[in-house]
């Protein structure tokens, strides 16, 4: 569906405009973007030509003299006849484009054959700027064209075609906009271009230090979606509940569960080759499900070498994402060192580029869904996380926006995803150690003895569980932080809560299959949180499976 009213009937652009104005370029990337049915008066002359039994030779004189004896035996009627043959026989189209109409009769009669469905669109350019693409236009043509522009001109139908001008619904000047300057303005006439009081984005956000089970909830909800896009790094682990388990570190938790949504990598994005390139093949993904914005950013084996020293100090994964994104800023120099290379630069990757912004305008154009996919959690935020313990990215809403090109007035629901036992990864250096320190504060530690005797779970299969997605490090754990909880719902605009491992408060959840079946603590749990957050509890996921989850929500897709 595209945003023009789909309860009237499809529009018909007639475009005018002398020789070399832009006609056809604008035709061409209607069809290319919208989908519109791109008819040449050339080949409906040609039609016309073979049912009569005349000779019409590829020149570009004999067309001008045929259109002209066309108009003088029809009233300028023959264009309206054969386009409505055309969709008669066709069946009819969202749009149509008629390239081009010459003459003031031909547009009358379109109007008169489909009474409010003619939109016609006038383009013009100076002379001189005329004369300079017919001559390229010389050099590649199918067509025999005459020697020069003037020639062109000379003809009597050519000379008045800027009288049409006054009768056009929109009027161009080509010289002074681009093609695609051109293709908006005109998709604007259309009404093409997507509503902005469409809310068409949820967007998924840890509410902790990360790993709170995102991607259990991602796969879980994505069949609700027409589009899944991620951002972020393959510093961040999304692990899914298929068979057997599966880490997604770049593309969308939901590649698995929904094989039909179309896949986006943002412009924001910082790409391991070789990790990206092993995901694609595991998931079977074909370039035309799978764009990655071209502007995305290229770790490079530099990248990981450079964060060796941040793995020792502070616990980064040491995925060179940070480094990538530092040189990005750093780097716009040509005596940068490696050089920076963007996603569009990449041989390997070539059959998957292209532009997110212009998939999104898309799918906003068809009213489809999507789930933008955050990453890490809000406290690892390099601005709002407590520094210098925080990833090398802002991790919150408004951080994962802008890295995918989505605007604010686009979202729908924030799902904000919290643990029952907030997690951080263990320190690099002595993992068997008591660790509270060099990977980052984290409110009140516990043990994991603690957390299995609370909860009933066995000890060694809890700790064996609770290891880093990305570096297999052990985890540390601590109480639920309530203020943490209510800065995450405010600074994230959380409109939906997700609570993850609702096992960990008592193993008697993973029996649950509905919200009356969690056992009192449970509830009571659920229930402190809705009053913090102000936003109700709508998905609980009570252990690591694909029936896993508890759905509450009223706004399924």
């Amino acid at each position: 569906m595209s945003a023009r009213d789909q309860s009237t009937s499809p529009a018909i652009v007639a475009i005018s405009g002398h020789v070399g104005s832009g006609k056809s370029t604008l035709g061409a990337e209607l069809a290319s973007r919208y989908g519109a049915l791109h008819l040449r008066t050339q080949e409906l002359m040609r039609t016309v030509a073979e049912e009569r039994g005349d000779s019409l030779p590829n020149e570009r004189g004999a067309l001008q003299r045929y259109g002209e004896q066309l108009d003088v035996e029809t009233a300028g009627q023959w264009v309206s006849r054969e386009v409505a043959d055309i969709l008669t026989a066709d069946g009819d189209h969202p749009l149509v484009v008629v390239d081009s109409v010459r003459q003031l009769s031909q547009v009358s009669s379109l109007r008169e054959a489909f009474p409010g469905r003619i939109i016609h669109i006038h383009l013009t350019a100076p002379l001189q700027v005329l004369e300079e693409r017919y001559e390229q236009r010389r050099k590649t043509s199918s067509m025999q064209e005459l020697a020069t522009y003037s020639a062109v001109a000379a003809d009597e139908i050519e000379k008045n075609v800027e009288t049409l001008e006054n009768d056009a619904d929109v009027a161009i000047d080509t010289d002074r906009c681009t093609h695609l300057d051109v293709l908006t303005r005109a998709a604007a006439a259309l009404h093409l271009l997507p509503s902005r009081r469409d809310r068409l984005v949820d967007v998924l956000i840890g509410g902790q230090y990360g790993s709170e089970g995102k991607g259990n909830i991602a796969y879980y909800i994505a069949p609700g979606y027409d589009v899944l896009m991620r951002v972020g790094g393959p510093n961040a682990g999304h692990k899914v509940p298929t068979e057997p388990a599966y880490t997604h570190r770049l593309l969308p938790s939901g590649t698995l569960a929904n094989p039909q949504a179309l896949l986006l990598i943002g412009p924001g994005a910082t790409l391991d080759i070789a990790q990206l390139q092993e995901e694609i093949a595991h998931c079977g993904v074909e370039s035309g499900r799978l764009i990655i914005d071209r502007q995305a950013m290229i770790i490079e084996p530099q990248d990981k070498i450079s964060e060796q020293s941040v793995v020792a100090e502070i616990g980064s994964t040491g995925q060179g994402g940070g480094a990538a994104a530092a040189r990005r800023i750093v780097g716009r120099s040509s005596a940068s060192t490696p050089p920076v290379r963007l996603a569009h630069q990449v041989t390997e990757l070539a059959a998957f580029i292209g532009s997110t912004a212009d998939a999104l305008q898309a799918a906003y154009s068809k009213n489809q869904r999507v789930l933008l996919e955050g990453t890490q959690g809000t406290s690892l935020s390099i601005f709002h996380g407590i520094y210098p313990h925080v990833t090398s990215r802002d991790t919150t809403t408004a951080g994962t926006l802008a890295e995918a090109g989505i605007a604010p007035h686009r979202v729908d629901r924030v799902i904000v995803v919290v643990r029952a036992y907030p997690i951080r990864v263990g320190n690099p250096t002595n993992t068997d150690a008591e660790e509270t320190g060099q990977s980052g504060w984290m409110g009140q530690e516990i043990s994991w003895e603690l957390v299995a005797e609370r909860s009933g779970s066995d000890l060694e299969a809890l700790v064996g569980a609770e290891v880093g997605s990305v570096t297999a490090r052990k985890r540390r754990v601590a109480e639920f932080d309530w203020h943490q909880l209510s800065r995450a719902a405010e600074i994230n605009g959380a409109t939906d809560i997700a609570l993850t491992f609702a096992d960990y408060i008592d193993v008697a959840n993973t029996r649950a299959r509905r919200y009356d079946q969690l056992t009192p603590q449970t509830l009571q749990f659920i229930e402190g949180i809705e009053r913090v957050t102000q936003a109700p509890v709508t998905l609980i996921a009570t252990r690591f499976d694909p029936r896993s989850v508890i759905d509450r929500r009223d706004w399924t897709r």
